[in-house]
C-alpha cells in the first residue's frame, strides 16, 4: 500500500474515531446531564405524551395530578396541583415550557416510569407506558401549621423524623401556586420576595445561638467538657484578641455548661470553641453535614451547603477563622434551615444522622408497590451518651431558659433559641427543637427573616404549633405556663 493511501486511511480512521467520541459524549457519557439540562426540552416533549405519576402526601392527599389535552393522536398531559401553594417548594412543578423543580425533578424517573428500563420498553411496545405514582412523607396538617405560624413573614420551617430522616414539613415563605408557573413564571421570577427561591434548602442565614448545639456536641463528644463542667461567663471576655459581649451585656461568673446553654452565654461558648480548636470544631461540623450539600432526594441545583464562607467560598482549617465566634454562630458562618433541622434530628437520634428524604414509596398504575424508599443512615456524628447529655441540656433551655415559649402540655421539649442581629433593629430569629425528649418523634428548625424580636419570642411559638400538630399534643397533662424567652 503506497504512502498517500496510508495517510488517507489514517485520516478517515481519525475522523471516524472523533465521530464516535463526540456521539458517545452526548448519548452515553453525558446523557443524564443533557437530559437534566433545563434548556433541553426534548425529554419533556416526549414525557408530556405519557401520563405522569400522581404525587400524594403521607395521608393520601392528592398533591399533583394530570389534565388531559387533545385527542388520541394529539393527546398530551399537563400537570395540575390541587393543593395550590401548600407544598409548592417541596413538590415543585413540571411543565414543558418551564422545566421541572423540587420533587417533580428529583423523582422524575419514578413519575415518568423510566426508572425500570425493562418495564419501560414493554410499556412502549404495548403503548401502555405510564408513570408510577409517589407517596411522599409530607404532612398537610404540619404544612398548614408551619404556614400559619409564619403568618406571611419571610422565613422557613423544616420538620424531620429523627430516626428515619423523613421530612414531614418543609415550608418557605413567600411561596407560590405551581398552577400559575406556566403563565406567570417571569413575574414570579422577578418578584422582590423571590417566591420561587426555596429558603429551606437554598437560603444561607447566620444561625445565631442555635449553633451552640453543634459546639456543645463537639465539646461533649471530644471528652473535653461535660454538662457540669465549669466555664466563665464573664462579659467582655477577649476572644481572638477582641472583647466579646453577652446578650444585653449580661455578666456571669463561673457557670456549668448546662447553665451556659440555658442562659445562652456567648463568652462561655466562645471559650469552649476556642479550647476545642479549629480543626476539631470543623471536623464535627463536617460530621453534622456542614461543608457539603445535604444528602436529600432533591435537585442539586436547589441545594446550598452550610459553613464558614468568604463571599461564596467555603473555608476550612487552613483559612483564618475566628473559631470562638463561629462557636456562637457568628463570624462568617451561614446555614440553611434544612441543615439546622438535621442538627436537631441528629441529637434527637442519639447522635446518628439519617438521610433526609421526601419519598416513601413508588406505586405502579395497577397498585403494586414498585419501590419502598427505606431510611438510610449517613453516619454516627457523636456518641449516644454525648447526645443524651446534650438533650438534657437543651431540655433545660425550654423548661427554664430562653425557649419556654415552645413548651407543650405533658410533653418535654428540647430546644435552642438563636437571634442573629441584622441591623436596623431587626433579627434573624431561630429555634431548633425535638420532642418528646425521652422518645423523639420529630425534630425541626424554624427561622424568620427581619424579625422584630428574639428567637425565643418569634420562632419558638411557631415551633410549638408545629410540634403540637405533629405530636397531637393538645390537652395532654399540664406544664408550666409558657413565657416568651430571650435570645
Amino acid at each position: 500500500m503506497n504512502r498517500p493511501i496510508v495517510h488517507l486511511f489514517g485520516l478517515f480512521t481519525l475522523l471516524f474515531a472523533l465521530l464516535v467520541a463526540f456521539t458517545s459524549r452526548w448519548s452515553v457519557f453525558e446523557a443524564q446531564s443533557l437530559e437534566d439540562n433545563t434548556a433541553n426540552r426534548r425529554p419533556l416533549l416526549e414525557q408530556q405524551r405519557v401520563p405522569r405519576g400522581l404525587i400524594f402526601a403521607r395521608d393520601g392527599t392528592l398533591v399533583a395530578s394530570n389534565r388531559q389535552l387533545g385527542n388520541r393522536q394529539t393527546r398530551r398531559f399537563v400537570r395540575r396541583y390541587p393543593t395550590e401553594s401548600l407544598f409548592s417548594h417541596a413538590i415543585g412543578y413540571s411543565f414543558i415550557d418551564r422545566g421541572r423543580a423540587g420533587v417533580e425533578q428529583s423523582k422524575n424517573d419514578i413519575l415518568t416510569g423510566s426508572g425500570n428500563e425493562f418495564a419501560s420498553l414493554i410499556d412502549e411496545l404495548s403503548g401502555a407506558q405510564e408513570g408510577d405514582s409517589l407517596r411522599t412523607t409530607l404532612d398537610p396538617d404540619a404544612q398548614r401549621a408551619a404556614k400559619a405560624g409564619l403568618g406571611g413573614r419571610r422565613g422557613s420551617v423544616v420538620a424531620i423524623e429523627p430516626d428515619t430522616g423523613r421530612i414531614r414539613a418543609m415550608v418557605s415563605l413567600p411561596d407560590f401556586d405551581p398552577n400559575a408557573v406556566r403563565a406567570r413564571f417571569n413575574e414570579l421570577n422577578a418578584d422582590e420576595g423571590s417566591p420561587l427561591f426555596n429558603r429551606a434548602t437554598q437560603a444561607r442565614y447566620p444561625p445565631g445561638s442555635t449553633f451552640k448545639v453543634v459546639t456543645a456536641a463537639a465539646g461533649l463528644d471530644s471528652g473535653r467538657f461535660g454538662p457540669n463542667t465549669a466555664v466563665s461567663g464573664k462579659n467582655n471576655k477577649p476572644i481572638s484578641g477582641v472583647p466579646l459581649q453577652n446578650f444585653e451585656g449580661a455578666q456571669f461568673g463561673q457557670v456549668t455548661l448546662t447553665e451556659a446553654l440555658t442562659k445562652s452565654i456567648n463568652t462561655a461558648w466562645a471559650e469552649v470553641g476556642t479550647d476545642i480548636g479549629d480543626s476539631t470544631m470543623l471536623r464535627y461540623m463536617r460530621r453534622f453535614g456542614f461543608g457539603a450539600e445535604p444528602p436529600v432526594d432533591y435537585p442539586r441545583s436547589q441545594l446550598a451547603a452550610s459553613g464558614v464562607f468568604d463571599e461564596d467560598q467555603l473555608l476550612d482549617e487552613d483559612d483564618p477563622i475566628d473559631i470562638g465566634r463561629v462557636a456562637i454562630g457568628q463570624e462568617r458562618l451561614q446555614v440553611t434551615p434544612l441543615q439546622m433541622a438535621m442538627v436537631a434530628a441528629t441529637v434527637a437520634n442519639e447522635g446518628v444522622l439519617m438521610q433526609p428524604q421526601f419519598g416513601e414509596r413508588a406505586i405502579a398504575p395497577d397498585g403494586r408497590v414498585t419501590e419502598r424508599i427505606r431510611p438510610d443512615r449517613v453516619r454516627r456524628v457523636i456518641d449516644a451518651s454525648a447526645a443524651r447529655d446534650l438533650a438534657g441540656m437543651m431540655t433545660s433551655v425550654v423548661e427554664k431558659g430562653s425557649g419556654t415559649a415552645a413548651q407543650l402540655r405533658g410533653v418535654r421539649v428540647a430546644g435552642k433559641t438563636g437571634t442573629a442581629e441584622r441591623g436596623a433593629g431587626v433579627n434573624q430569629a431561630w429555634f431548633i427543637a425535638f420532642a418528646p425528649v425521652a422518645n423523639p418523634k420529630i425534630a425541626l428548625a424554624v427561622t424568620v427573616e427581619q424579625a422584630k424580636g428574639t428567637g425565643g419570642e418569634v420562632a419558638a411559638p411557631i415551633a410549638r404549633s408545629v410540634l403540637e400538630v405533629i405530636l397531637d399534643a393538645k390537652g395532654r397533662g399540664n406544664s408550666a405556663p409558657a413565657a416568651a424567652g430571650g435570645f
